[in-house]
């Protein structure tokens, strides 16, 4: 049965817009059997440009588009700004209730959170199953993309990769359903770290984040993130995978072992250059 995907984005830049064509181009190709049920996004026409960008090609493909401003939702309610590593504002729960209500005419069989910058309420993610990207691998730094590179260059790291997860109350501690690895060295990387290496405890941050070899990891990350999603919707469409009940699990209904999906991805990624 052909994969109901529910997709949530703040779409604000590249890298969402990039995760949602590479699913868009795995479903035209027939590389994945699969459906855009709607497309939620925590912003509303007119808010910024490249989401509007996004908008017009959700429309353009007659994929459903469901739009609630965040900003707008708080500014009416007089709730303060949420803020890293404190609890949600009260307004957020009002919110995501309204989320709810707006997709619920909408079934699908999982969500993707592709670039989505809000965290949902326990609430939410206690109904609906939800697969949020995390770029690094099981057990690997925690934190915000940047948060990830910084901590994997300090310790001098020799691969990175993406996984999925199902979204829990507890923010990037759900289970892991799939992962893919790379090397962040060998290659152009060894003269970027021999660069680094020999300074990184003198670096704060920002001297971090302004290196070639941060830029170099960021390249690396984001090219894998769209064909990684894409395999790992495919998983699922396929019935290698599936969500219930707040776990993730394989084609026998046990507990699923996170799937490496390292040469799925890196197939992908070929094919996309020869095109």
């Amino acid at each position: 049965m052909t994969l109901a995907i529910g997709w949530f984005t703040t779409a604000r830049g590249p890298g969402s817009r990039g995760m949602f064509e590479a699913v868009l181009h795995a479903i035209d190709d027939g590389n994945l059997d699969a459906r855009f049920a709607f497309v939620f996004s925590n912003r509303e026409p007119g808010e910024d440009a490249a989401t509007d960008a996004c908008f017009d090609l959700v429309r353009s493909r007659g994929i459903p588009l469901v739009t609630l401003s965040s900003v707008g939702y708080r500014r009416t309610s007089g709730g303060p700004r949420s803020r890293p590593g404190e609890p949600l504002p009260a307004w957020r729960e009002g919110y995501d209730a309204e989320v709810a209500r707006l997709i619920e005419g909408h079934h699908f069989d999982i969500g993707a959170l592709a670039g989505y910058m809000l965290i949902f309420t326990p609430d939410f993610v206690r109904r609906f199953p939800l697969l949020n990207l995390h770029p690094a691998l099981p057990g690997g730094p925690k934190g915000t993309w940047r948060e990830v590179i910084r901590a994997l260059i300090r310790s001098r790291g020799e691969e990175s990769g993406v996984m999925a997860h199902l979204a829990i109350p507890e923010v990037d501690e759900g289970p892991v359903a799939a992962f893919c690895r790379y090397a962040v060295r060998g290659g152009a990387f060894d003269a970027l770290w021999a660069d680094v290496e020999p300074r990184i405890d003198a670096l704060d941050d920002a001297d971090i984040e302004a290196t070639p070899l941060f830029a170099a990891i960021r390249e690396r990350q984001l090219a894998a993130e769209a064909p990684f999603l894409a395999a790992v919707l495919d998983a699922f469409a396929r019935g290698r995978l599936r969500a219930s009940g707040g776990r993730v699990l394989d084609a026998s209904g046990a507990t699923a072992a996170p799937l490496d999906l390292t040469d799925e991805v890196t197939a992908r990624m070929r094919s996309e250059a020869r095109a």
